[in-house]
């Protein structure tokens, strides 16, 4: 499902986040696939500019969603568009209930102890309706600690160029905390508005086991861990996905993983 064209129009680092790193639509069908039902509510955590509150209500019209985060700027994207609930709070005492909870783009690296993680995974199981799941992201792999930054181009819908930089800027793997940051600059040589520094993530990268151990002590009756956005189209359009299985599937040196919990 192709996403909407960026408007080349005063982009805010907001638009160019969603141009450049996310794939909402992309990400809503694929938690509709993980959850396997017919899930209405999206309730996505941490959700920034809410990308994927608003793809969610724009590729189901019976769908709706709460978009939560810390800092009210980002939400103004959300204010006014139908079935979309944008709630400037923490996510940790906002007790909306939903089919599907989603903290993606990574912000279990915000825990940085076990204790902290296992209680956010509590709360977010006990805030899922009947037959509901919790889906977060995480990466890991060959190069997580390494201190590099890669780039890609993309464009605008008017053909402007955006260049995008992922910096590994610092990274201990006794603590596995790192420091990563974006950079966008959009147009041409020295005309190019640059957002130097437009997000900064101070994040604990949690492995796989550490995760799936502490969705089990949260609660959660099945814990899956699904490839990042791998799954087959039928001819219907429909996606179908299948968790990871030891010994019959291998991740790639570089890994991102959606794990989800079932209550």
């Amino acid at each position: 499902m192709p996403e909407p064209p960026l408007t080349p129009a005063s982009p805010s680092r907001y638009d160019l986040y969603e141009r450049c790193v996310q794939s909402p639509r992309a990400s809503a069908a694929y938690l509709r696939a993980i959850h396997g039902r017919s899930p209405r509510v999206l309730r996505e955590d941490f959700c920034g500019g809410g990308a994927l509150c608003l793809a969610w209500v724009a590729t189901d019209p019976q769908a709706s969603a709460i978009g939560i985060d810390l800092d009210p700027e980002p939400l103004t994207r959300l204010r006014g568009v139908p079935r979309v609930r944008a709630i400037a709070g923490d996510v940790l005492d906002t007790n909306a209930k939903a089919d599907i909870v989603a903290a993606t783009n990574f912000p279990l690296g915000y825990f940085y102890e076990r204790a902290d993680l296992v209680e956010y995974l509590r709360r977010s199981r006990a805030r899922l309706k009947r037959r509901g799941v919790f889906v977060a992201d995480m990466y890991g792999g060959r190069d997580s600690m390494q201190l590099q930054t890669t780039s890609a181009r993309f464009t605008l819908s008017d053909g402007t160029p955006v260049l995008y930089e992922w910096e590994h800027r610092e990274a201990d793997p006794v603590t596995a905390r790192v420091l990563n940051v974006i950079h966008f600059a959009v147009g041409r040589g020295r005309r190019a508005s640059r957002f130097r520094d437009a997000f900064t993530y101070a994040w604990r990268l949690w492995s796989i086991p550490e995760l799936t151990d502490a969705y089990r002590e949260a609660g959660f009756g099945a814990v899956e861990v699904y490839d990042h956005e791998a799954g087959a189209m039928d001819h219907l359009g429909t996606l179908h996905v299948r968790p990871y299985e030891p010994g019959a599937d291998t991740l790639p040196d570089n890994w991102v993983v959606f794990v989800a919990g079932r209550a």
